[in-house]
């Protein structure tokens, strides 16, 4: 009985990452574009999100300053859910809402993209985020799931919504770690040129 539910579980998201194909096609594109322009611009990714899609955030930034499968040049990222003092020492101040809000003010410039991963949309400090942002004049790219929330309706033209249609958080993190790859590997493809297969 277990054993079939595992399977199914594999069986399940094999069948939504076919569909998510065609719905997120473009809306990466249009994220990785917008990396793009920050990097080669001279700016910087300042990447948020809560719990499991904190975690998301600290692995993107390693895949950015580390490299995902090609060696390259490393890539300035930063993680604003990474650093526990910081997040606390904000905190304190009697606003958590404020935590990622006051490293973008702090460290966020014109030029640079705010990457925001949640499942909902709706968390008040990744809302004030990207508000902040908007205030540096950066774009942000926000990776949601359940129609985005509030961060979505907050999205400027000049942002991307890349918006998972799920309810589900586990498959919401999926979708978004896959979406992290196709970026960094879009990214590997516009700065270093098509990989040569080999022989």
């Amino acid at each position: 009985m277990v054993e079939q539910r595992i399977q199914q579980q594999f069986i399940d998201s094999a069948d939504l990452t076919y569909q998510w194909a065609q719905t997120l096609a473009r809306p990466v594109m249009d994220a990785l574009q917008a990396l793009l322009a920050c990097v080669t611009g001279g700016g910087k990714v300042l990447v948020c999100g809560n719990g499991a899609s904190g975690a998301l955030a600290q692995y993107m930034t390693t895949l950015l300053v580390g490299g995902m499968e090609r060696p390259r040049p490393e890539l300035p990222a930063l993680s604003l859910s990474a650093d526990a003092a910081t997040l606390t020492a904000v905190a304190r101040r009697g606003e958590f809402a404020d935590v990622f809000a006051a490293q973008v003010r702090a460290l966020g410039a014109a030029g640079d993209v705010l990457l925001v991963l949640t499942s909902k949309g709706d968390t008040a400090n990744l809302v004030r985020a990207a508000q902040a942002a908007h205030e540096r004049d950066m774009v942000v790219v926000a990776l949601t799931g359940r129609g985005g929330g509030e961060l979505a309706r907050m999205l400027r033209e000049t942002d991307v919504h890349v918006g998972v249609p799920q309810e589900g958080v586990a498959h919401i993190h999926e979708a978004h770690q896959l979406v992290l790859h196709a970026l960094c590997d879009g990214l590997d493809i516009e700065l270093l040129g098509e990989e040569e297969m080999a022989e």
